[in-house]
């Protein structure tokens, strides 16, 4: 039986879309577009046009980003009609999702600064609101998704920018579909790439099946118009997957006919803020809802919190103290009220604000608890449900309480389903694990102290007493192991680590032993810490059994602790150059919440603050000094396991105390008992044996290195590629393994790095193919760059080497000189320096005199070339230097490039409109260039 080959698979799915209501129409190009797009919009409206209405129709259509369209989409345009009257059209019916007009086409031709053919299109009132790209069976999903990219890059913006509206792309071979949001191409990663699933979490992959649930057609303006999300703050579009459109759609349907209550688990860093959140602003469009409230914890309103509910509905959040301007929203027109149980409490407890609130007694009112594990099993709970008679709660939770982790209060052992009834949707770590929305953890257990006689391994360790746990020695020790692999866990410190102890005593004495090591120069660790200052006592709640409400912040005092913690704020303070003290403690959280988001701490050291409900992509790693069980630990764990590009294969968790036990009773309680193998990553000595295996694969298709040179044609080229890069992926895993070393694989670390500079040639032999039209079999390949470049091989590493050759026996230089060249070789952000470096090392060393410091004379060089390289750049595209200046500035501060509009304004002579984007993107190229050599990776 001979392969499916794409045009088979193509014509396949346009006959199912027929037979699901879509109609075919021949559009092969923009001009038939734009006359298509004509009579739908007439259709769906009702009316004529003539060509000078609809030219202004389509002048407004132009206008934007991909982010403006969406918002232009969603919204009516007006024109003025021939009569001097204003006319509007709507561009999809949001209400009404599935009275729109559906077209499907296919090969359409665009050409910008190439030409495409583009494969399936779906047209909603003549717009392509939804791409579908295919390959043929057995190639890479990433093809699909990396070809979208590049039609983004060469055509997508061409002539009226139509698919610029595209909302959803569809990525399939056939066997595997999946779907994901437009966005421009930087903002894009393959890992927010999502497959369908059933109610019950089972994967949709055959294109024929994927076709006949998703892309019907009310079903896909459904998704189009009630499950993409505008992030207003990212300035991106957000498609739902597939379990939060069901919880969403059980909490709708719930609400709208019964009055019953119901809550959620979803798993830890699945998205629960965005599925509750999503359901709330559906529910507040009911005219039987009075309000729709969202509760928070206090301790989790923190700058993200305020900064993602605020992207979703601007101003829909009360980050003030004031109870009285949450009562003041209660009995306004406010639909959405985002508030803290602390001050919804506050509301229905105190005196003055009673005479109000007891008018809103009977009102149909909604209520969505988030994270609601924690914060809904005291008298807070039983006062809500006794002050609102006519409300209904949901609560989201990524750890529910069961019987086996609840704890006795003064009402009872109390579980979630207790409080909240029936769980309405279920998508467990599991779930989330194969669907790589989540990572596996990567679990050591680091042996601390060993009695005389003991020769137990310290998974059974039940030595665990206070005296021998806070022993200076023994803290000295766990201090010592992290700075010695911490880099080696967070790939030189590209990611980030918290710490957890087991109380404020541990965590001041852990603060001062790094701090000491740092001033002795044992380290350049970049801490921080944050800690209640009330009694020092263990946190019930971060134990995994807390069973009462969330204890008041604002209570007693414990001097010391809060002198110390002042002391380590001033620390903080002189670091980053902040004025916090104890006395605007929720400044200081949010604030040192964000640095740690943003890279700027290494390690987070707390007791319990941080635990639960703190997202942090870059944060990979966490250390683990206390006891944790139940819920606690894996919401503890969960910190790490966030997916952040292919360099972050897992969460890191380094336990120093023994919680095996702990951990398997919390995978069994949260998972089930065979889940073990999908939770927890494996150990050592089979990532060994996978690499053995991928090495023997590679040498089949190239035995040796100079073998790489012979590949006669991009695909064998291409399957070298994919062969050398499932070994970088496990040799990525084992790098995080404390005892990995190159003894233990069968290659040596020359060979792999041999292997990885021919690999880094064929990445630059596409990139350079890239600016011709040329479409090489290669271009669709991801190499993931990432995975080969390692941070600490900078230009400083490459200085200090100088300094060894310049130091050197003259019969010892030639050696060491091949070294250098070998890495400027091989590692990936060198590359773009070699020629300088090595111009340097011909024409300037042999001039330095005997005891020089090759730094000094290095640094100078590289400034003039820098200036030279500036000042070429400025003459050549006639740019003003100090627009160039910042221009460079701005990208380096926001991470983003140019944009066209900036580049132009640099320009002392303007090019005319037609040769501005062909310009302006040389001179893009050229800035990124002269950033990429002179700025990344050079300290």
């Amino acid at each position: 039986m001979t392969t499916q080959t794409e045009q088979q698979l193509e014509k396949a799915l346009i006959d199912q879309l027929q037979e699901l209501g879509w109609e075919k129409v021949s559009i092969p190009d923009e001009e038939a577009l734009v006359a298509n797009l004509k009579r739908q919009l007439e259709a769906h409206n009702n009316t004529e046009l003539s060509d000078a209405e609809f030219h202004q129709i389509l002048n407004k259509l132009a206008r934007g980003n991909i982010f403006e369209k969406a918002k232009i989409l969603r919204d009516r345009i007006d024109f003025a009609r021939d009569d001097g009257t204003t006319g509007y059209v709507e561009l999809i019916n949001q209400v009404h999702w599935c009275k729109n007009q559906y077209q499907v086409t296919h090969q359409v031709t665009m050409t910008g600064k190439y030409t495409n053919r583009y494969d399936v299109t779906l047209l909603v009132n003549g717009l392509p609101l939804c791409q579908i790209e295919l390959k043929r069976r057995g190639l890479e999903m990433k093809e699909a998704f990396n070809q979208t990219n590049r039609y983004h890059r060469h055509s997508f913006s061409a002539g009226y920018g139509l698919f610029g509206y595209i909302q959803l792309f569809v990525i399939s071979n056939g066997v595997n579909t999946k779907y994901y949001a437009n966005n421009p191409v930087n903002r894009r990663d393959f890992k927010q790439t999502f497959f369908w699933a059933d109610t019950d979490n089972r994967r949709v992959t055959q294109l024929s099946e994927f076709a006949e649930v998703f892309l019907e057609k009310c079903q896909l303006s459904k998704m189009i118009t009630k499950y993409v999300v505008l992030n207003e703050s990212m300035q991106m579009l957000m498609a739902l997957r597939s379990y939060q459109y069901y919880a969403v759609e059980a909490i709708v349907e719930r609400v709208l006919q019964t009055t019953k209550n119901g809550y959620i688990w979803h798993t830890t860093g699945s998205g629960k803020t965005l599925t509750s959140f999503k359901a709330a602003q559906i529910l507040t469009q009911s005219p039987h809802i009075h309000k729709v409230v969202f509760v928070v914890d206090r301790k989790d309103l923190d700058f993200q919190t305020i900064k993602e509910f605020n992207s979703f509905q601007d101003g829909s959040v009360d980050a003030t103290t004031k109870t009285s301007t949450l009562v003041k929203q209660f009995v306004d027109d406010t639909p959405l009220i985002v508030t803290t149980l602390q001050k919804l409490n506050t509301a229905i407890t105190r005196d003055r604000h009673l005479t109000t609130m007891d008018d809103l007694r009977d009102k149909r009112m909604v209520f969505i608890f988030d994270e609601c594990h924690r914060s809904q099993f005291g008298d807070t709970h039983r006062r809500i449900t006794e002050f609102f008679g006519n409300v209904q709660l949901f609560g989201f939770t990524g750890t529910p309480i069961f019987a086996d982790n609840a704890a006795k209060n003064a009402l009872g052992k109390r579980t979630t389903r207790d409080l909240f009834g029936e769980c309405l949707h279920r998508y467990v770590i599991t779930d989330a694990i194969r669907d790589e929305n989540v990572l596996k953890f990567s679990v050591e257990y680091i042996r601390t102290f060993k009695r005389k006689d003991d020769i137990v391994d310290i998974e059974v360790e039940a030595i665990d007493t206070a005296e021998v746990m806070e022993a200076p020695e023994r803290l000295e020790k766990v201090v010592d192991y992290i700075i010695a692999n911490h880099g080696r866990k967070t790939h030189a410190r590209e990611f980030t680590a918290i710490m957890c102890v087991a109380n404020v005593k541990s965590l001041i004495a852990y603060y001062e032993l790094f701090k000491a090591k740092r001033v002795a120069g044992e380290h350049n660790l970049r801490l921080g810490t944050i800690f209640s200052y009330q009694a020092n006592e263990e946190d019930q709640e971060a134990e995994g059994i807390w069973g009462g409400d969330l204890p008041d912040e604002s209570g007693p005092v414990s001097k010391h602790s809060r002198e110390k913690l002042d002391e380590c704020i001033a620390d903080y303070n002189g670091s980053f150059g902040t004025n916090y003290s104890t006395d605007n403690f929720y400044g200081y959280y949010k604030d040192i919440g964000k640095r740690v988001k943003d890279r700027q701490i290494d390690i987070l050291l707390v007791v319990n603050m941080f635990l639960t409900g703190f997202d942090s992509k870059p944060l990979n790693t966490i250390y683990v000094d206390k006891n944790l069980k139940y819920h606690g630990l894996l919401q503890a764990y969960s910190r790490t396991n966030r997916t952040m590009g292919s360099k972050k294969s897992q969460g890191n968790v380094v336990c120093f105390r023994n919680l095996k036990p702990a951990t398997d009773k919390a995978i069994e309680l949260f998972a089930n008992k065979e889940a073990q193998e999908e939770i927890i990553l494996a150990p050592y000595e089979d990532y060994v044996a996978k690499f053995e295996g991928a090495v023997t694969n590679l040498f089949a298709i190239t035995p040796d290195v100079t073998s790489v040179d012979n590949l006669l044609t991009e695909e064998d080229e291409a399957k070298f590629i994919q062969a050398f890069r499932d070994v970088i992926r496990i040799k990525n895993v084992l790098d995080c393994f404390t005892q990995f070393t190159f003894d233990d694989l069968p290659i040596d670390e020359q060979l792999f790095a041999d292997f990885r500079s021919k690999y880094l040639d064929l990445y630059q032999k596409v990139q350079s193919e890239r600016e011709k039209e040329k479409v090489s079999v290669l271009d669709d390949i991801d190499f993931e760059i990432e995975l080969i470049t390692r941070d600490k091989i900078n230009v400083s590493y490459i200085i200090n080497l100088l300094q060894r050759m310049a130091e050197a026996r003259p019969e010892d230089r030639a050696k060491q000189r091949k070294t250098i060249m070998d890495i400027l070789d091989s590692e990936a952000q060198l590359r773009s320096k070699k020629e300088l470096i090595e111009r340097f090392i011909s024409e300037h060393m042999p001039q330095v005199p005997q005891g020089s410091d090759i730094g000094d004379v290095f640094d100078e060089y590289w400034n003039d070339e820098r200036r030279k390289a500036f000042q070429a750049i400025s003459e050549d595209e006639d740019l003003n230097p100090e627009g160039l200046e910042r221009v460079i500035g701005d990208y380096l501060f926001t991470e983003k490039p140019p944009m066209r509009d900036d580049v132009i304004a640099l320009m002392n002579s303007r090019p005319g409109l037609r040769e501005r984007k062909t310009v302006a993107a040389r001179v893009v190229e050229k800035i990124k260039g002269f950033v990429e050599t002179f700025v990344d990776g050079v300290d």
